[in-house]
């Protein structure tokens, strides 16, 4: 059995305070996908590339995903660290984000400070950005994904649904406040000190918030400490154990885990095209339908096309921000049929009203997967900025059951089957300020094997009785295979796109590429590729609302 020394604890004087400082880090990773997603297509493009090469690149999301969270996982599953087995990862992989980030809004400036031919530095500077992009990319899912698992390792059974719904709300509060500023003119706002462009100096914020935001969930939470690792059939041993161990468990994930997974895998296919192009396409739009020729050639299209599309997703944020308040209280848990509540006497009559048409969280998701078929149904026919603007926010409200939901149902039964492993697979995880953080040392006194003891906690939460709680032990490895069920489809989805722009737009973007020759440019009159890649994924969507039905038959 393995065993730990002290107890999870979160710094905060109520509950709704250690929620937010648990998953502030959220706020840093959402602002740095958020000014990536808006301005990384248009500035590719504004370097010479195609769209078909722009989606090339592109690839760089799912194959950081697909390697890095899983082999994160279970590193830092099996780390010994005196830190934690999370945190560590956090700091580490906040910095090198910090540190490409500003490397890829100033590429052009230390390409030229070295090169002064032309054609070499223009071919350098888009080489170098698409390294710096990369490295954004594989070090960013490395927070990502022991910052979701720091979240279920803190939180007992019957907080996951509070806790996934607090990473939701961050997640939308960062995509807020990047979005924003990036509707903003900065330049004008701050001058250039933090760079000439707004590129830069949305890069220059997203490195200061990212690093800020990550440390102050380091700072609040502090881990058990894993003092030696119980043997487990799961663990593989020897050279390449963690390829192994990965390999394994995919082979044996438990029925209802690979449902979810089944699930994610045809949404993700409809939501990758709409995450990466969608502020482009809004700005398109916007170009197509709503500006004059003259504006067309503006000098600061790439400015332009980026605080239109960046306005879009402000607003799509807003939506999906609202909804992670709203609908928790609308949906039913899945940890509702579990506990008996007790509310007060004078509310029980309506309380009791409402939840006998209060819809689980399941059939939630169910209709997320169909609301977002519908949305992307019309994008063929958005005919101006105003409409494409519309389509894009109402996609805020499957958005948030999408991360919310799968994530809620992975830490549940993640969660449950650790406490089913034996030994000391639980422990008291209420996240009071008043509890004890034990710390490793040399007196073995301090190693304890933590036991079952939910009980401070159920209360807490208004429960009648302790609830049996777990470790997570396994939630690294667990998330990251279900990341691999994100990062497939997006290949997948990148593949499909690539065709797509090469069938539809050959050529250079008239709007960015202004320099190339009338010859290497698209047809800005033609039907827009990316619609129709969006419109496709409507259809992977009605398929994923059908794999998410079978879950209730597992």
């Amino acid at each position: 059995m393995s065993t730990w020394a002290g107890q999870p604890r979160v710094e905060g004087s109520s509950e709704t305070v250690r929620m937010v400082l648990l998953t502030c880090v959220s706020i840093g990773i959402t602002f740095t996908w958020g000014v990536e997603m808006t301005y990384c297509t248009p500035y590719l493009l504004s370097l010479g590339l195609s769209k078909g090469q722009t989606s090339l690149v592109w690839v760089a999301g799912p194959l950081s995903g697909l390697i890095v969270q899983p082999i994160i996982g279970v590193i830092a599953d099996e780390s010994t660290s005196k830190w934690g087995r999370r945190r560590p990862i956090i700091v580490i992989g906040s910095v090198i984000v910090a540190l490409s980030l500003l490397t890829l809004g100033f590429t052009k400036e230390i390409i030229s400070a070295f090169v002064s031919d032309p054609a070499t530095a223009g071919v350098l500077t888009i080489m170098m950005a698409v390294l710096s992009l990369y490295c954004v990319d594989f070090s960013i899912n490395a927070v990502m994904s022991c910052a979701r698992s720091l979240v279920v390792d803190t939180l007992p059974i019957h907080k996951q649904q509070t806790g996934a719904a607090w990473s939701s709300r961050m997640n939308s509060l960062g995509h807020i406040i990047g979005y924003a500023m990036g509707a903003l003119d900065l330049v004008k706002i701050f001058g250039p000190r933090l760079g000439d462009t707004q590129f830069k100096q949305l890069t220059v914020i997203a490195a200061l918030g990212m690093l800020l935001t990550s440390f102050i969930t380091c700072w609040a939470v502090s881990e058990r400490i894993l003092v030696s690792v119980r043997h487990d059939p799961r663990r593989a041993q020897g050279r390449f154990k963690i390829v192994r161990q990965i390999y394994s468990t995919l082979l044996t994930l438990p029925p209802r885990i690979r449902g979810i997974c089944n699930a994610v895998f045809w949404s993700w296919i409809g939501w990758f095209p709409f995450i990466i192009y969608s502020s482009t396409w809004v700005g398109e739009t916007y170009f197509r339908y709503d500006v004059s020729p003259d504006a067309r050639t503006s000098d600061d299209a790439l400015g332009n096309m980026g605080r239109i599309g960046s306005m879009a997703l402000t607003v799509y944020s807003s939506v999906s921000f609202i909804s992670a308040w709203v609908l928790p209280a609308l949906v039913q848990a899945p940890e509702d049929e579990t506990f008996t509540h007790r509310p007060p006497a004078s509310l029980a009559p309506l309380i009791e009203a409402f939840n006998k048409v209060k819809p689980d969280l399941l059939t939630a998701w169910i209709a997320s997967n169909v609301l977002f078929a519908v949305a992307m149904s019309f994008t063929p026919f958005a005919s101006s900025f105003r409409f494409a603007t519309a389509i894009v926010a109402f996609c805020g409200i499957p958005w948030c059951l999408s991360q919310w939901a799968p994530v809620t149902f992975l830490g549940v039964e993640v969660n449950k089957l650790s406490g089913g492993s034996g030994g000391g697979g639980n422990v008291d995880r209420a996240i009071s300020p008043t509890t004890p953080n034990r710390r490793l040392s040399n007196d073995t006194s301090s190693v304890e094997l933590l036991r079952l003891d939910h009980g401070a906690a159920a209360l807490e939460a208004g429960r009648g009785a302790p609830h049996h709680g777990s470790t997570g032990e396994l939630s690294g490895i667990y998330f990251g295979i279900l990341n691999i069920y994100v990062t497939i489809p997006q290949f997948l989805s990148t593949l499909m796109s690539g065709v797509i722009f090469a069938l539809l737009e050959p050529g250079k973007s008239p709007e960015l590429a202004a320099e190339a020759p009338p010859g290497e440019q698209s047809d800005p009159t033609g039907p827009n590729a990316i619609a129709v890649c969006m419109f496709l994924g409507a259809l992977s969507s009605l398929v994923a609302a059908w794999s998410t039905t079978q879950l209730r038959q597992l």
